[in-house]
């Protein structure tokens, strides 16, 4: 045969094994595309820019045209033209949306990088929260069991918006917590008797199940109840509003109005003082009085802005409060462990062979115990929502949640096993470990500090006990020889600075006096206690409140009321409710005037279920068990004056229609 002949005989050769290969590849790459959900967008969308019609038009050569992009978004993040980053991102992730490094990259930029090249608290908030909604609300969606987006959203909300680095972080925080107030509703009130820990998460569950239960669309809600489906069909017509966040904003602020007994004011049509929309509810909530039309309404519709516009289960959202414990789920440490913990499940699916030891493991577990530790040390909030509704500065502080103490330690074992070599006991560090033993440090001086000695004593000898401690801390053989009150000393001397040990002082000594001083009836306990509180809420404030441009309205380490006078009052009256009867009655009994009239205002709510158990021959009526002290005038105008005081440093007037 011609030696050209046997050329052109071999290429046919090479051809048809070719093309027989490519068929052959063409379908197990089309089915691995299918399982891995891998497939691109296909078409335009009005709007997009040119470079998306263009990657689109290229077919098979995208893949390059997205590595171009990909390279200039990463010139423009470096020489700090972020907003052309961020744009670059948004057209990679219109080409490829199952790219999920270009989602973490594009969510980075708005959350951190462009937020503080902003003035204003509001604006920063604006580009923080764009961040969370597209890692949350559509990169989530499209990257469901990736693994990494997961944690960067943890991440985010554990570090962003719940640590204290960023100057805005105190509005942050309100703007989080005013946002799920109106998702939520308030936190579940905790009877007295059912103050344990299994007691507490189990109310705290059935809010979540309450949502969970409720009908998932308005045909199966107009069958179980017409009036609740009617009011929906009122509120799109009357408000002319679809059905979503705004009405459980809507009607959270009718609440809280009618709570303030500020409604009537704001419903005179001479003052004028209420837009259209909220006169519009008013009139709505008239017309349909049912209270069991409402919530079930209510909770149908968080059902559905929490799937649809929040890419959130409720059913999750259950197993995280019986896993973990009761979350407040206006705290960014709530919303951390969520998707931290939603990370970690999703990563066991894609577990194998080559990943198993996966840093990425780690750190994503580490989040998970680092949101435990944050819903510990600053689970417990109290903040006023009209103040932050109106665009003031407002109440808001945070407390320890002992619930979460149990926690850490009961999911260690779980953390260790699934972190692999990280924390093998061959490693002469392992964070983990190093994490649950300051995690136990908290736990004792908290404790310590409230005078709840057996509790202090009993997490003690855990950490001395606890036999898989890291062993490269030369300090450690001597602290564990320590007795309780000098262990308790040093770690105050090495830490104090710290937002969360300030934090747990100030609360661990006031519930102390309350608990060790006037339950006790011992009125020199509650002298030394309370000056203890005073003194350190005075050194935090003096040493780490900073006041910054960015902050305006509350400085970047506030997370306790500048007032120590008010601090006091309302965590002491807050405390009143956990106790029964018999013990808030020689509590109030044995208060000082002036914590009296802080605790006046938030018991005298209760004094309806006084009078009417009282009526039925349990106990006695309110006004005997809790008289009113005297100069309650001059302490409300007073308080009403701090209040304004504060005001100035915000915006006044009502923020939203």
């Amino acid at each position: 045969m011609h030696r050209s002949a046997k050329v052109r005989f071999i290429a046919i050769l090479a051809l048809i094994a070719g093309l027989f290969g490519s068929s052959v590849m063409t379908s197990v790459v089309a089915a691995s595309v299918g399982r891995n959900e891998l497939a691109y967008t296909d078409r335009a969308e009005d709007g997009d820019p040119p470079q998306v019609a263009l990657g689109i038009a290229m077919g098979a050569l995208r893949g390059l045209f997205v590595n171009y992009l990909w390279i200039r978004a990463n010139s423009a993040k470096e020489e700090g033209r972020y907003f052309e980053a961020v744009e670059l991102a948004r057209q990679i992730t219109r080409l490829q949306p199952r790219f999920p490094r270009v989602w973490s990259f594009h969510a980075w930029n708005l959350a951190y990088n462009i937020s503080v090249t902003t003035q204003t608290p509001h604006e920063r908030w604006d580009w923080v929260n764009a961040g969370i909604r597209l890692l949350r609300d559509e990169g989530l969606r499209a990257n469901p069991s990736d693994m990494l987006m997961h944690r960067e959203l943890a991440w985010i909300y554990l570090h962003k918006v719940g640590g204290y680095t960023d100057d805005a972080n105190q509005h942050y925080k309100r703007e989080l917590a005013y946002e799920w107030h109106n998702i939520m509703g308030p936190r579940p009130t905790i009877p007295p008797d059912q103050r344990d820990r299994a007691s507490v998460i189990e109310i705290h569950a059935r809010q979540i199940q309450d949502i969970i239960d409720a009908p998932d669309t308005r045909a199966t809600l107009r069958q179980k109840n017409a009036t609740a489906a009617q009011i929906l069909d009122e509120y799109e017509r009357d408000l002319n509003e679809r059905i979503g966040y705004d009405f459980l904003r809507r009607a959270q602020l009718h609440d809280e109005l009618e709570r303030a007994g500020r409604l009537e004011m704001l419903m005179d049509r001479d003052v004028e003082r209420a837009g259209p929309k909220t006169q519009a509810f008013v009139r709505l909530r008239e017309r349909h009085p049912s209270e069991e039309a409402w919530n079930l309404a209510r909770n149908h519709v968080r059902k559905r802005v929490l799937i649809d516009q929040y890419n959130m289960e409720p059913v999750r959202m259950l197993q995280v409060v019986r896993k973990y414990g009761p979350a407040d789920w206006r705290l960014a440490g709530a919303h951390a462990l969520y998707w931290s913990a939603r990370g970690v499940d999703v990563g066991r699916m894609e577990v194998n062979f080559h990943n198993s030891d996966s840093l990425d493991f780690l750190n994503t577990y580490r989040i998970v115990l680092q949101s435990v530790q944050e819903l510990w040390r600053f689970g417990d909030m109290y903040f006023n929502y009209l103040d932050v509704h109106e665009g003031r500065v407002g109440v808001w502080f945070v407390a320890p949640n002992p619930y979460f103490i149990p926690t850490y330690g009961d999911m260690l074992e779980e953390v260790v096993e699934a972190s692999g070599i990280f924390e093998a006991e061959r490693r002469s560090y392992r964070p983990v470990a190093a994490g649950y033993e300051n995690f136990l440090r908290d736990a004792i001086r908290y404790f310590y500090r409230r005078g709840d000695m057996v509790q202090a004593e009993r997490w003690f000898e855990r950490l001395r006990t606890w036999g898989k401690h890291n062993f490269n801390d030369p300090s450690r053989e001597m602290e564990m020889t320590l007795s309780l009150p000098d262990f308790v000393a040093r770690q105050l001397h090495e830490s104090f600075g710290a937002p969360q040990v300030a934090v747990s002082e100030v609360y661990g000594a006031l519930q102390g006096a309350v608990i060790e001083g006037l339950l006790a009836g011992d009125p020199e306990r509650f002298t030394s206690m309370f000056s203890y509180a005073r003194r350190a809420h005075a050194i935090f404030m003096r040493e780490q409140l900073r006041d910054v441009v960015a902050a305006q309205q509350a400085a970047r380490m506030e997370y306790m009321d500048r007032d120590f006078s008010f601090v006091a009052g309302t965590a002491v009256a807050n405390m009143l409710q956990v106790f029964g009867r018999d013990e808030a009655e020689r509590i109030y009994d044995y208060a000082p005037e002036d914590l009296r009239r802080y605790m006046y205002d938030v018991i005298v709510e209760f004094r309806d279920i006084y009078d009417r158990e009282a009526e039925l021959g349990v106990g006695r009526p309110f006004a005997e068990i809790f008289p009113e002290p005297r100069g309650m005038e001059l302490h409300r105008a007073m308080l009403a004056r701090k209040q304004q005081e504060r005001a100035q440093r915000g915006v006044q007037g009502i923020g939203r229609d």
